[in-house]
C-alpha cells in the first residue's frame, strides 16, 4: 500500500469529518426530505422531476443538457416533467402496463432519457441495452427479459432478431418512417404530439421494479439485475455525500447511459439533488471532453480511469487551453485508479480524482473517497454513511486488519438489487452468510478503515505463506519503466501447481524482446518474492477491456484455454 496521504478537499464541509457524517446519518432522516403525496407509496419520477417541475422557484432550473455534434438540446425541470408525461402517455397507449418491460436500444440521446422517465412514471420497467452489443447477446437479453416492446433508432432496426418480427410486440422508432420490418411499428414523434403534458405518476410500493440491467457474469451467462423505485434514498445519499451535489451543481457522468453508472448517475442521482445533468453523445476525443467541461460549466465530473489515461495520452499541453474554473469535484469508477493517473490528473486540474467502488448489484456507490476525507492513493476509500463493510473468510468470519479476504456489505440498504431476473438461485448465492452481501471482490482494510481492492475471488493465489491478488503483481509491474499497462492471471501448471502469466502493453520508448521479458520477470521477483511464479509474459498492443474500461481477465483466461472470448468492445460491465 502507498503511504502517501492527500488532505481532504473540503475538510470543513457541512457534514464535518467522515466520523461526524457517519454519526449524524440515518436513512429515516433522509426519507423525511422527500414529499409523500400518498402515504407509503412512491414513484421516483415524482421525487426526481415533478416536485421541482411544479414549484415556481425551481421549475425553470436546468435539468438536462444534451450535446452531440450539431445537436444541442436542453430541458428545464418543467419541460422534462412535460416530456416524460408525453412519453408515459405514448408508452401506455401502446398497451404497456405496470411491470411490463421496454428495451431501450438507443445511443445517448434526449429520447433515451425521456423514455426512461416515461417508463418509470407509469411503473413500466425500462431495460437499457448497449448499441454495440453482439447479435447473439441481444437475442439472449430479449429472450430473457420478454419485453412488450423495443425503443430503437432506424439505423439499428436491422440488428433486431428476425423472429421478433412475428412476436406481435411493438417496435418504436425515435424518428423517420417505419421500414416495415415488423408487424407493430410506430414512430414516436407522430404519437407524442397527441399526448397530454401531464400524466399522474403511478403510485407504487418501494420495492416495485424500476429497471432491469444486464451485466456480464464471470461464472455464467449475463445476469438481469433488477432495481426498485425505493433505490432513490441511496441515489440521494451518494449524490450528496460522494459527488457533492446541490441545486447549483452541474454533473457530467461521461459513461454510456446503458452502463449502470450512466443509467443512474446521469439521471436520478443529479435530479434528486435538484442539479443539472450534462450528457455528451459524441465519441471520445480529449478536446471534446475538455470543451464540454468548459462550455457547460461542469462542477462535478464522474469519469473512469480509462478516460483519464486517454486524456493523459493526448498530452500535457491540451488541458492548459481550457477553463476548468467551475469544476469543483471529480470522481472515478470502473477499475483501480492507479497512482500514475491520480497524480497526473491532480497536477493538470488542481483537483484530486476520488476513486469509488460499487457494482451493478449494489445499485449505488458503496465505498468512496469523500470530499471531506483524506485520500490515500490506491485506496477506494471508506463505506458510505449508513453502510457497513467487512473483510470475510470463506466461513463468513471477519478477518483482522490488513488481511486479504472477500469484501462483504451488511444488508439491507436502499439501492441493493431486488433480484436477478428469473434466477433466484443465482441471487441467493450473494447472501450465503446471513445478514451480508458477498461481493465476490477481494479487498483488505487498513488500520484507519480504508479499503483496498485486490481483484476478484477467483484471481487469488498463494505465494509462500501469503495470499496475493493480481492487483499486487500489476502494481509492481507498473513500476517498471517499460510497462504501460499490465494484467495478470493464474494458470494451472504441472501437478496442479498454479503459476502466473502477465499480459503487458509497453511504453512507447520500448520494444518487445526476450531480454526485456526476462528483465521484467526478475524485477517482479526482486520486488515481491523470489518465489513469485511469474513464468510467462506476453506483450500485447492493448488489453481487453469493456467500454467502461474494466479489465477483462476472463477474456485472457479464455484465450489461454483456446475458448471463445467474444469481442471485448461489445462487453459491458
Amino acid at each position: 500500500m502507498i503511504k502517501a496521504r492527500i488532505p481532504a478537499e473540503k475538510p470543513a464541509s457541512k457534514y464535518g469529518t467522515y466520523a461526524g457524517a457517519v454519526k449524524g446519518f440515518t436513512w429515516n432522516g433522509l426519507r423525511e426530505e422527500f414529499t409523500w403525496p400518498i402515504d407509503d407509496k412512491v414513484n421516483i419520477v415524482h421525487q426526481a422531476i415533478d416536485r421541482w417541475g411544479k414549484e415556481s422557484s425551481t421549475r425553470d432550473r436546468k435539468a438536462l443538457i444534451f450535446e452531440k455534434g450539431d445537436r444541442n438540446v436542453s430541458f428545464t425541470y418543467r419541460e422534462l416533467m412535460e416530456a416524460s408525461s408525453r412519453w408515459a402517455g405514448m408508452i401506455r397507449s401502446l398497451g404497456f402496463g405496470t411491470g411490463d418491460r421496454l428495451l431501450v436500444f438507443l445511443q445517448s440521446s434526449p429520447e433515451f432519457f425521456c423514455a426512461l422517465l416515461g417508463c418509470a412514471r407509469i411503473g413500466v420497467i425500462f431495460c437499457p441495452i448497449f448499441t454495440t452489443i453482439g447479435i447473439e447477446e441481444l437475442e439472449e437479453r430479449i429472450a430473457n427479459a420478454e419485453p412488450r416492446g423495443i425503443l430503437t433508432h432506424l439505423d439499428l432496426a436491422e440488428r433486431l432478431p428476425l423472429d421478433y418480427a412475428s412476436s406481435g410486440y411493438s417496435v418504436i422508432y425515435t424518428e423517420g418512417t417505419a421500414p416495415g420490418l415488423f408487424h407493430n411499428e410506430f414512430i414516436a414523434p407522430d404519437l407524442l404530439k397527441e399526448m397530454p403534458e401531464w400524466i399522474e405518476p403511478e403510485w407504487l410500493e418501494e420495492e416495485s421494479p424500476l429497471y432491469l440491467i444486464y451485466t456480464s457474469g464471470s461464472t455464467g451467462p449475463p445476469k438481469g439485475i433488477l432495481h426498485a423505485h425505493g433505490d432513490m434514498l441511496g441515489h440521494l445519499a451518494t449524490g450528496r455525500y460522494v459527488l457533492n451535489l446541490g441545486p447549483d451543481s452541474v454533473l457530467w457522468t461521461d459513461g454510456d447511459p446503458a452502463w449502470i453508472t450512466g443509467t443512474i448517475y446521469s439521471t436520478f442521482v443529479p435530479w434528486l439533488c435538484g442539479a443539472a445533468s450534462v450528457a455528451q453523445g459524441a465519441v471520445f476525443s480529449a478536446s471534446t471532453w475538455y470543451r464540454t467541461i468548459e462550455k457547460y460549466g461542469v462542477t462535478a465530473w464522474y469519469t473512469t480511469p480509462m478516460t483519464i489515461r486517454r486524456l493523459m495520452e493526448a498530452g500535457d499541453d491540451l488541458p492548459t487551453r481550457y477553463d476548468f474554473s467551475r469544476l469543483r469535484h471529480v470522481c472515478a469508477v470502473g477499475e483501480a485508479l492507479l497512482p500514475e493517473l491520480f497524480y497526473w490528473f491532480k497536477d493538470r486540474f488542481g483537483l484530486s480524482p476520488h476513486d469509488t467502488w460499487w457494482m451493478s448489484e449494489t445499485g449505488i456507490i458503496c465505498i468512496a473517497n469523500f470530499p471531506f476525507l483524506d485520500i490515500k492513493p490506491g485506496s477506494m476509500g471508506k463505506p458510505l454513511p449508513g453502510m457497513e463493510a467487512a473483510i470475510m473468510d470463506e466461513t463468513g468470519e471477519a478477518l483482522p486488519l490488513l488481511s486479504m479476504g472477500e469484501l462483504a456489505l451488511k444488508v439491507p440498504w436502499p439501492g441493493l438489487m431486488s433480484g436477478i431476473w428469473k434466477d433466484k438461485a443465482r441471487y441467493d448465492l450473494y447472501f450465503r452468510h446471513k445478514g451480508w452481501f458477498l461481493t465476490g471482490d477481494m479487498a483488505l482494510k487498513d488500520e484507519e478503515g480504508y479499503f483496498y481492492h485486490q481483484g476478484r475471488v477467483d484471481d487469488l493465489m498463494k505465494i509462500g505463506e501469503k495470499m496475493v491478488g493480481p492487483y499486487d503483481i500489476e502494481q509492481i509491474l507498473s513500476r517498471h519503466p517499460a510497462v504501460c499497462e499490465a494484467a495478470v492471471i493464474s494458470k494451472a501448471g504441472k501437478a496442479g501447481q498454479p503459476y502466473l502469466k502477465a499480459f503487458i502493453t509497453l511504453s512507447s520508448a520500448f520494444a518487445p524482446s526476450n531480454r526485456l521479458n526476462q528483465e521484467i520477470r526478475l524485477f517482479v521477483k526482486a520486488n515481491l518474492s523470489p518465489d513469485a511464479p511469474l513464468k510467462e509474459i506476453e506483450f500485447m498492443e492493448a488489453l481487453p477491456r469493456t467500454k467502461a474500461g474494466k479489465l477483462l481477465r476472463r477474456v485472457l483466461r479464455a484465450r489461454e484455454l483456446g475458448l471463445p472470448s467474444g469481442n471485448p468492445t461489445n462487453m459491458h460491465e
